[in-house]
């Protein structure tokens, strides 16, 4: 479980495909992260991953092909920068919201423009997901903890997309990646998952 607030941008330094498993990503940290054992779990961008293997400011990581599948690490390459967050642990100040780690897609950014001094951003999510996103809610970008502005239909898609803006501060612009994307650059996204939950049960009413 984590909170969506990121301590750390690191660089991935290598990717590797195991002869008949799973990708292997290490991930070169700008400091030490102190107390992370073996089996920990730190979020990559928003995907909750764990650690196999560890040494001074690297970790490594195994990432199966479902997850490749539906995030952006299947694109990453050495020197890509990616956010990183510790799990919370019980007492920890809860600064963002409930966020599990579990990536439900990957959706694209639609469109950027600077608004008295803070970054206006505007992403486009494939459907069932439009359903799951509303005004004032909660949703997760590459592991980043944001509140969701306006919400509609994106204008000329054939894939049923649906737009959603958020605001992002000066700060969250420089202490994450979501301050360096371009118009076209994929996020990982989560949906709230109390959002996820009740469209659960709205499927399943009278079942």
């Amino acid at each position: 479980m984590f909170t969506g607030i990121i301590t750390d941008i690191g660089t991935v330094r290598s990717v590797s495909r195991q002869a008949g498993g799973d990708t292997r990503l290490e991930i070169a940290t700008p400091r030490p992260f102190t107390n992370v054992a073996m089996g920990a779990s730190i979020a990559l961008s928003g995907a909750c991953m764990t650690v196999i293997d560890q040494g001074d400011q690297w970790f490594l990581f195994e990432v199966s092909d479902e997850s490749l599948s539906k995030t952006t690490l299947g694109g990453w390459v050495a020197g890509r920068k990616i956010n990183l967050e510790r799990a919370l642990k019980a007492g920890d100040e809860l600064g963002g919201h409930y966020v599990s780690g579990h990536v439900d897609g990957v959706g694209r950014l639609t469109g950027r423009q600077e608004v008295a001094g803070s970054l206006r951003l505007t992403f486009a999510l494939p459907k069932p997901f439009h359903r799951l996103v509303a005004p004032k809610g909660s949703i997760t970008l590459d592991g980043v903890s944001l509140t969701v502005n306006e919400v509609g239909a994106t204008p000329g898609s054939t894939l049923g997309e649906t737009e959603f803006t958020v605001n992002i501060i000066p700060h969250t612009a420089t202490h994450t990646t979501l301050g360096a994307l371009a118009v076209g650059d994929g996020v990982n996204f989560e949906i709230d998952m109390l959002a996820r939950y009740m469209a659960r049960l709205m499927e399943t009413a009278g079942a």
